[in-house]
């Protein structure tokens, strides 16, 4: 038997010992899937439309890809795009079908595959890479809130380094609220929101046992959003590396735009300049980021997998030869938390451990809930949650760490 073949069977068996769950769809009016498709992805359409100048053609693609997502059926890319085929693969049984009997997941994505194509970001004209997105998190990055938070790390830079970890931690966690295409639909969080935050499932003291200072090892990050998130998680990766939890860090981001506020090599760098142009601490942390990219111990790579409408169990091999090889691979935000489990409606208390037991080597989830999503929670926490009256799985109160060797 094949390394492939043996890794293959043992993920069928780990999934086999776990009850299937149906695919989450958008065709339930009411629901969160349907909220998106049917309220966010036209909201983000006139968005992208007033935030530039764009001519008769882009107008026209725009018009027509609002009428064809609220009143059409899915239509696949004409085969003159690059990525054509790809598409055309996982789409196949979806192509002549309402948006909304799609599975959320591949809809989400196939949207804004049709977005960027829409405003000619993958054309030869004068507006090829061009990120529709760049406006809101430009703005974002540049706003009074990140301003405050970088200038709070002062308060942090002497404390005890188990303390300044957690801290870090959570802000990271709590930074998967910013994420500028969930506020298109829900708004800014009320003020009090981030005041009592609910960790419904902590893992961090494992975590940090698979992060023994000075084992010299390489942790691998998969980031989520730009700007406002993308910060708190470079800050922790200085603290990673300072505080010689890893040698190595690799920073996984997207190819080009996605979902809103997704981040790529770009934001990096932008979120590294904020930092720099910021006296003391947030200065600092800046200067040892910018330097650890020079000298090879925080890279930055990229593959076309994380722009894919498919879970992670069907990685590519060389995707997953970089997270075999590293001691931790940290998954950020609810995406990543959806390609990793599955999206799919699972029991909340379904095994995590179970559902990721495919995964390569040992992977951690950092996520703000903000789907319907959720696997890995004691009974007694869900029926806590449930009687609460909240709208816990998706309005962004709530977070989790969770953790499977």
């Amino acid at each position: 038997m094949t390394e492939k073949t043996s890794r293959a069977s043992g993920e069928d068996a780990a999934r086999a010992s776990t009850p299937d769950a149906p695919v989450i769809l958008s065709n339930e009016p009411g629901s969160f899937a349907w909220g998106v498709l049917a309220k966010r992805h036209p909201a983000l359409i006139q968005q992208v439309r007033d935030a530039f100048p764009y001519g008769g053609r882009q107008q026209e693609s725009l018009d027509a890809l609002l009428d064809e997502i609220t009143k059409g059926v899915v239509e696949p890319l004409s085969p003159a795009e690059r990525d054509h085929e790809r598409w055309v693969v996982s789409g196949q049984e979806y192509f002549g079908r309402s948006w909304y009997d799609a599975p959320f997941l591949w809809a989400e994505s196939y949207f804004y595959r049709r977005l960027l194509g829409a405003v000619g970001y993958f054309g030869s004209g004068p507006w090829q890479g061009v990120d529709p997105f760049e406006p809101f998190k430009k703005a974002e990055l540049g706003g009074d809130a990140v301003e405050e938070e970088l200038r709070a790390l002062d308060a942090l830079a002497n404390v005890p380094a188990e303390e300044r970890a957690t801290a870090l931690l959570h802000a990271s966690l709590w930074g998967n609220r910013a994420d500028l295409g969930f506020r298109v639909a829900a708004g800014e969080p009320e003020a009090g929101a981030a005041a009592a935050p609910a960790l419904v499932a902590d893992d961090s003291v494992l975590l940090w046992q698979l992060l023994p200072v000075g084992a010299g090892s390489t942790v691998a990050v998969v980031a989520d959003n730009a700007g406002r998130e993308l910060i708190p998680d470079l800050i922790l990766i200085d603290h990673l590396l300072e505080q010689r939890h890893a040698d190595r860090v690799v920073l996984h981001v997207k190819p080009y735009p996605y979902y809103v506020s997704d981040a790529m090599t770009a934001d990096v760098v932008d979120c590294l300049r904020r930092l720099i142009e910021v006296p003391d601490e947030a200065g600092r942390i800046g200067g040892r980021l910018w330097k650890a990219m020079t000298a090879g111990n925080l890279v930055v790579r990229t593959h076309p997998f994380f722009c894919a409408p498919q879970p992670y169990g069907e990685m590519p091999e060389d995707l997953r030869g970089e997270f075999e090889s590293a001691a931790l691979t940290v998954l950020k935000g609810d995406l990543n938390y959806r390609r990793l489990v599955g999206d799919q409606l699972w029991d909340a208390t379904a095994s995590f451990a179970d559902l990721t037991s495919y995964f390569p080597g040992s992977v951690v989830a950092l996520r703000t809930l903000k789907s319907d999503v959720i696997v890995g929670l004691e009974e007694g926490t869900v029926d806590a949650l449930e009687r609460s009256g909240d709208v816990w799985r998706t309005s962004g109160t709530h977070a989790l760490i969770q953790v499977r060797r």
